[in-house]
């Protein structure tokens, strides 16, 4: 009699248990999960009240323009709509986390990156590379369409982070390493002497859009005027007989 022993199956692999810190600071989920372009609870009376502030320090609820001065000391960004979804510029994004494979786009002169995922259910023809979490068409060179895809492909891919790391020769030390935590921490906005600085940020209510990202937001110059000249003697045309 031959015995024959049968091995149990392995098990399927689980996704990799990241922690807190590898999984980018803490504003970021909240700020994914923020509904922006709401009428604030606040200030509900006031005009141009439309919620697209949000604080990295507090991570609350969204912000309107009247709710700034009670978070002048904090780091405040703007959230801008393209096609009705939530965008961040990449110039503000950018300095405090790592935003690499995720694809950027250019509206109205400004590199902007979108903060969660656009499924698409069927991709356009030709497309050989899509987003990894919500299967949306992407260039080649990318990984993934927003910033929350990014998030959720950090859950079984060990390489993909949001920590900025340090460029050779810069950082604290002289051997150019430096802290990840240091790119965690946002600075302070600049402060004018009459109170908060506003100049960073567009008036409330304005919205962007994919059709605008032709246009150019840079205001043209004025048409000078040009001195007039001072006209010379009139002379006749001479006469033909």
């Amino acid at each position: 009699m031959v015995m024959v022993s049968v091995a149990s199956p392995s098990p399927s692999p689980s996704p990799m248990v990241r922690s807190e810190e590898d999984l980018g600071p803490p504003w970021l989920r909240p700020l994914l999960g923020t509904s922006f372009f709401v009428p604030c609870r606040l200030h509900p009376e006031l005009s141009k009240n439309e919620c697209n502030l949000f604080c990295l320090g507090c991570t609350g609820d969204a912000l309107c323009a009247y709710c700034l001065p009670a978070h002048r000391d904090h780091h405040v960004v703007q959230i801008r709509r393209s096609s009705y979804h939530n965008v961040i510029r990449v110039s503000e994004v950018g300095k405090l986390i790592d935003i690499s494979h995720v694809q950027t786009y250019v509206i109205n002169s400004a590199k902007i990156v979108f903060l969660n995922g656009r499924p698409q259910a069927r991709p356009g023809k030709g497309v050989t590379n899509t987003c990894e979490i919500c299967c949306r068409s992407l260039p080649d060179s990318f990984r993934f369409c927003s910033l929350g895809c990014k998030l959720g492909g950090m859950q079984w891919d060990p390489s993909l982070t949001f920590a900025i790391r340090p460029k050779r020769g810069q950082g604290s030390g002289d051997d150019g390493s430096g802290s990840d935590d240091d790119s965690f921490s946002p600075k302070k906005p600049r402060r004018m002497a009459g109170g908060f600085d506003l100049s960073r940020f567009e008036r409330p209510g304005i919205r962007w859009s994919d059709d605008e990202g032709s246009r150019s937001n840079i205001t043209p110059p004025m048409n000078r005027c040009r001195p007039s000249r001072r006209k010379g003697i009139p002379h006749r045309a001479p006469f033909y007989g």
